[in-house]
């Protein structure tokens, strides 16, 4: 189902490529003004030139998850511009893997900063915004190590369970305000973080992150009455691989 988002602002996080570039584009079809969040200035501006040239309205802000001014700039952007917030996609996200006994602490600090702290953060920005109105979505991106564990992958595991923790709390919290959280948790998707994390899988036998902002456009087409808490995304094929 397609909502109508044509009254609505979004942030999207993460959105200068893969996944949240597919997001970014998908809610601003569906007639959200969007911001579009992401480290590499280039990137987002090139997906806001695209949301441009489909006839949305974007805002292109560099931010940088694990520095609190640069993210809170982000929600003050919009603000600035739009003047509210109705959906924010915590997507962002970095990897670092090797086994523990190895594992350089300095990688560990960098993983919780952006995956953990800046999506606590963010989360934090959006119910101030959200509350007044009494109504909002708050989807955070999580993965399948959310709730499984893989070698050489703990840190960035530890992370994705922390945030399924976050989402779950806070969907609980924020529900009296009219705020829905939600999280999804893909298994493998054709993006540059996958191929890093696991250059042995097969491209044919992962999501598309296209699949992936279908499902945000899904919990975004719920109606008042229903709340999706997680949603876990596999790939499916008639065939066997």
């Amino acid at each position: 189902m397609q909502p109508d988002l044509s009254d609505q602002v979004a942030i999207v996080t993460g959105a200068g490529r893969g996944i949240g570039r597919a997001i970014a584009r998908a809610v601003a079809d569906a007639g959200a003004r969007v911001a579009v969040a992401a480290r590499t200035e280039t990137e987002i501006q090139a997906v806001a030139d695209e949301i441009a040239r489909a006839g949305g309205q974007a805002l292109a802000v560099p931010t940088d998850l694990a520095d609190e001014a640069s993210l809170r700039a982000l929600f003050a952007a919009a603000a600035d511009r739009w003047g509210r917030l109705d959906v924010l996609v915590n997507n962002a996200g970095v990897g670092r893997y090797g086994p523990v006994a190895d594992f350089p602490v300095e990688d560990l600090d960098q993983v919780i900063a952006v995956n953990l702290r800046g999506t606590f953060l963010c989360c934090q920005e959006a119910v101030r915004m959200m509350a007044p109105a009494g109504r909002g979505t708050i989807v955070n991106i999580s993965s399948v190590v959310g709730f499984k564990g893989y070698p050489n992958q703990a840190a960035y595991t530890a992370t994705k369970h922390a945030v399924m923790g976050l989402t779950k709390s806070l969907a609980v919290e924020a529900q009296p305000q009219g705020i829905r959280v939600s999280a999804i948790l893909p298994g493998g998707v054709d993006t540059d973080l996958v191929r890093q994390a696991r250059p042995d899988l097969d491209p044919a036998i992962l999501l598309a992150p296209d699949d992936v902002a279908q499902a945000v456009m899904y919990l975004l087409s719920l109606s008042d009455r229903a709340a999706v808490d997680q949603i876990y995304l596999r790939r499916w094929s008639s065939k066997p691989f």
